[in-house]
């Protein structure tokens, strides 16, 4: 990762009780915990938690063209895109399989993207090398970064003082921040969240002005602990490169909190989302894992998922819950029965059937190709 994009370790690790991320971790350089992790997760949930994601790698584009040009080229329907709106977007290889996912938000004439901190240099370039004639400039902000703030209680008073808003805006909705930035409401991990996006050199004064009114330090464990029991996955650590957005709850536009928009033109990729929309269905699903919590170890991204000693799937985040002990997302075979015995690793797990998703949906050219057979 070249100095220029450099997601520099947080400030805010020097806050009494954080405890780091390991180095190894998608997450280093922001606090994990801050003693307490259930307890933080918790909070996240009944109260108001602060979470440190200041290692977001940010960028933005600028341009008359940015919405345009960004819808020809990602899986998003963008191009108008109002002024103080989100979306979630992906950008797809050539046979239709996950490169990257990111956040983007339209904000006063310039697009702010945030996305994973370990892919989000390459997807600069990528767009960078898109632009062609295009009036659109994508640029790294390494001086921008990313807070999250969780919990029901953010609707008091206090907080909205605290924030200098007059009101919270609704779902993939976002409104300027005084000093710069912006505050953006988002559908996951859990039912009331909202991202700050501000300038790094005010990560400081946000978070004691929200401490000082009510919210509690939370680490990235609160955080990955409430995305994965939203069934939310992560690129990288619930994909693989095979992934396809149909197998990990991508497909959906704004409205359905999803990344792909299945009403636009082209984009790279778009055959494979089109041909297992309208005739197939995603060989593999997303779902939740129970593993034993009376186990010596716990399996990792990327252990395989067996049954009977055969794989059937690829472990994704695993995770210590408050409530449900020890859980992992989990790329499956499709095939798989809900109450298939598994191991995870070597852990034994068993899949949540409040987890798997209906395939049932209605196929418009499943239901043509019957139709021209007699069916």
């Amino acid at each position: 990762m070249s100095e220029s994009v450099r997601i520099t370790p947080s400030p805010l690790l020097t806050t009494a009780g954080a405890v780091p991320n390991p180095d190894d971790s998608p997450d280093a350089g922001v606090a994990w915990h801050y003693g307490d992790p259930l307890r933080e997760q918790r909070t996240a949930e009944r109260a108001v938690a602060i979470v440190d994601r200041s290692n977001r790698f940010v960028l933005s584009i600028g341009g008359d063209e940015r919405l345009s040009w960004l819808h020809t080229i990602s899986s998003q329907h963008v191009t108008n895109l109002p002024d103080g709106t989100s979306a979630e977007n992906l950008s797809l290889d050539l046979n239709g399989r996950v490169e990257h996912h990111f956040v983007l938000t339209d904000q006063v004439g310039v697009t702010w993207i945030d996305t994973e901190a370990t892919t989000g240099p390459e997807l600069l370039t990528f767009l960078q090398k898109m632009v062609f004639w295009a009036k659109a400039e994508p640029k790294p902000e390494p001086e921008t970064a990313v807070l999250s703030l969780l919990g029901p209680d953010v609707r008091r008073p206090r907080f909205l003082e605290a924030l200098g808003i007059a009101e919270l805006p609704g779902t993939y909705e976002a409104v300027a921040l005084p000093g710069g930035g912006f505050l953006r409401s988002m559908p996951w991990p859990g039912e009331h969240a909202w991202d700050l996006v501000v300038p790094r050199e005010r990560l400081g004064d946000w978070w004691r002005t929200l401490t000082e009114a009510g919210a509690e330090p939370a680490g990235t464990w609160a955080f990955e602990a409430l995305r994965v029991t939203a069934l939310r996955p992560r690129l990288g650590l619930d994909t693989d490169d095979r992934t396809i957005p149909h197998e990990v709850g991508w497909i959906g536009g704004v409205a359905e909190h999803g990344a792909v928009h299945l009403d636009k033109g082209c984009y790279r990729g778009q055959e494979t989302v089109a041909r297992v929309h309208n005739l197939g269905k995603p060989p593999r699903h997303l779902v939740l894992l129970h593993l034993d919590g009376s186990a010596d170890t716990r399996p990792v991204p990327g252990d395989a998922v067996t049954a009977g000693g055969r794989t059937v799937g690829r472990v994704g985040t695993v995770v210590d819950h408050h409530e449900l002990g020890p859980i992992a997302l989990a790329l499956l075979k499709r095939s798989v029965p809900a109450d298939t015995a598994l191991e995870a690793g070597n852990t034994a797990a068993a899949i949540d059937a409040d987890s798997v998703p209906d395939h049932d949906d209605f196929q418009p050219g499943r239901a043509a190709v019957d139709r021209l057979r007699g069916r």
